[in-house]
């Protein structure tokens, strides 16, 4: 089982924070480093000092890191001309030495989009699906070759498309929760299906459709890796653990039944059941970039239980 931090910086951090964060999630073992692509702060947090553009923050971090994966779970498609997405994700793919994953989806903030001026059109999975149509035809146009492309949203004449990323192909992770456009698009597009957030319960159906669309598209549903992210809140004891929940505005109970949260052994028992509903990927949300202990712990008192 894989473990990655994923963070939703938008909440409250500056780049330094989030530099500290991937630079400890490099050094205690974990995977990847991953952060949400949101422009508004969610709830009562402040918000300060104000959000950071994801894609120029992977760029800092690509230069700062050696091993990790960086990505976006997940970019909106609403925020950037998929064109010029896919120069921004190549650029900081070659930047990484080839370490970058693409999460895509269709965006769901309207309020977010008002803040900043960004048009929120209420219709948006073919926006979405011609996206991933048109970033993946780039990247996989031979060098020297025009790339062509007529849609309803979106018309390229003539490009060079350029420049291709380090890796061939970049991953592309799609999430959602829909029952049919999504498992879709996934089947056709994703080299990962991520589902965020679902009750415990909804896993194994929502991983069902998705390895049913691979089936009726062609695929091998065993192509794709199937992924889960869920809060975390781990202590040592239980006065830690409350401590934990606390500082991220979740009360003990309701984190236990929705997210990885308690001692570790409880943490290592809830991703050892995601394992056997069929994901092999975990991302961690971690709420407090200024808690750099958890991850210390997770990293000495889960990880080594899970790995395999």
């Amino acid at each position: 089982m894989q473990l990655r931090i994923f963070t939703e910086p938008q909440q409250g951090a500056s780049y330094d924070d989030q530099l500290r964060v991937a630079q400890a999630t490099e050094r205690l073992g974990f995977d990847a480093f991953f952060r949400s692509d949101h422009f508004l702060s969610m709830g009562s947090a402040s918000g300060l000092p104000g959000p950071t553009d994801s894609w120029v923050t992977l760029a800092g971090l690509a230069r700062e890191t050696s091993r990790i994966r960086l990505g976006t779970l997940v970019s909106s498609a609403t925020f950037r001309y998929p064109g010029m997405l896919a120069v921004q994700v190549a650029q900081v793919d070659q930047m990484s030495g080839g370490r970058v994953e693409l999460g895509l989806g269709a965006g769901w903030f309207d309020a977010e989009h008002a803040a900043y001026g960004v048009p929120f059109p209420p219709k948006r999975f073919g926006l979405l699906e011609e996206q991933l149509e048109l970033i993946t035809g780039m990247w996989s146009t031979p060098q020297g070759e025009k790339f062509q492309y007529s849609g309803e949203h979106y018309t390229v004449t003539d490009s060079p498309a350029l420049p291709k990323p380090a890796q061939s192909p970049v991953p592309v992770i799609i999430g959602g929760n829909g029952p049919r456009r999504t498992p879709a698009l996934a089947a056709r597009f994703a080299n990962e299906y991520n589902t965020s957030f679902p009750a415990k319960a909804d896993i194994p159906e929502r991983f069902a459709a998705v390895r049913k669309a691979c089936e009726e598209a062609g695929r091998d549903p065993d192509d794709l890796i199937y992924s889960v992210a869920l809060v975390l809140a781990c202590g040592s004891d239980e006065a830690e653990f409350a401590r934990r929940a606390a500082a991220i505005g979740r009360e003990p109970d309701e984190v236990r039944r929705n997210g990885l949260a308690g001692t570790p052994q409880e943490v290592v028992d809830g991703i050892n059941q995601l394992r056997e509903h069929g994901a092999s990927r975990v991302y961690l949300q971690v709420l407090d970039l200024s808690d750099l202990d958890h991850l210390e712990l997770v990293a000495a008192e889960v990880a080594p239980h899970v790995a395999g």
